[in-house]
């Protein structure tokens, strides 16, 4: 099993982006924590198998986050050192936004507040079928300025979907400015816990906090569904890109990405599974 080196990870997805000429690098930096820790020790997948009927569902809400999950599925060996490098140039599988055609993605997404309602879907029929199946939901924070986040998480909670955890991805910015700019969401928790949820909320780039909260979640008893805020950075890991907006649509120069790159930081003490 692969320990899903965060640091690796980000290389990963600065070489997807360097190649293939394109964005989304903040904010798939946000997610590596978040995304490494899920893999290696809370979804399920039988064999290794990414199709396999009895696996947990990881859906990716915040679509544009994909190259993060990509380098996750690239650990695993779903994706190929090819495929990584080819990422979206002609005649290539991986696009710019979560496509339910790739094996191991399970929505397409990218039109945001709709990939949270197809992983509630996913629950109630886990539930339904009497099976063990997680389903783990990431969403943007600027993401949740949707209504139907809100229509499905009212669904989630009728339903008694303990099944079900959402995760945010809470790096306060979303494309066009501060979450606070273009529309205050106050407290996260706070307003799911009034919709019914179990909530918690950990810094997003600590991977035994994160692990911690996401376990005591599992086994929380009740029928509630779950959530987890993760305060995050937005580009955490190269230090001109944190908590700079322009790198939600800046392409990286052969210079930025070769300074990305030398500066990674030494990966945090892994958690074991």
């Amino acid at each position: 099993m692969p320990d899903f080196d965060c640091q690796k990870l980000r290389r990963t997805v600065l070489q997807m982006a360097f190649s293939g000429s394109t964005v989304h690098i903040a904010c798939a930096f946000s997610l590596i924590e978040v995304l490494a820790v899920l893999y290696r020790n809370h979804l399920r997948y039988p064999g290794n198998d990414c199709r396999h009927p009895g696996r947990d569902y990881l859906v990716l809400s915040k679509g544009h986050g994909v190259m993060a999950q990509y380098a996750c599925m690239h650990e695993l060996g779903w994706l190929s050192d090819a495929e990584i490098g080819g990422y979206f140039q002609d005649g290539t599988r991986l696009k710019g936004l979560s496509d339910a055609h790739v094996p191991g993605l399970e929505v397409s997404s990218g039109s945001l507040g709709h990939g949270l309602s197809v992983g509630v879907g996913m629950a109630l029929a886990a539930k339904r079928l009497g099976t063990d199946q997680k389903v783990f939901a990431i969403v943007g924070d600027g993401e949740i300025n949707e209504g139907a986040i809100w229509e499905a998480a009212l669904f989630a909670a009728h339903f008694e979907l303990s099944n079900l955890t959402i995760l945010i991805d809470a790096n306060g910015f979303q494309a066009m400015g501060t979450t606070d700019e273009v529309l205050q969401l106050g407290n996260i928790a706070d307003k799911f816990a009034a919709f019914g949820f179990e909530t918690r909320t950990v810094d997003g780039h600590d991977e035994q906090a994160l692990d911690e909260a996401l376990t005591e979640l599992k086994h929380l008893p009740g029928p509630r569904p779950r959530l987890l805020v993760a305060k995050t950075v937005k580009g955490h890991g190269v230090s001109f890109m944190e908590g700079d907006n322009r790198w939600h649509y800046t392409r990286l120069t052969r210079e930025a990405y070769e300074n990305a790159i030398a500066e990674l930081r030494p990966a945090r003490k892994l958690i074991a599974a």
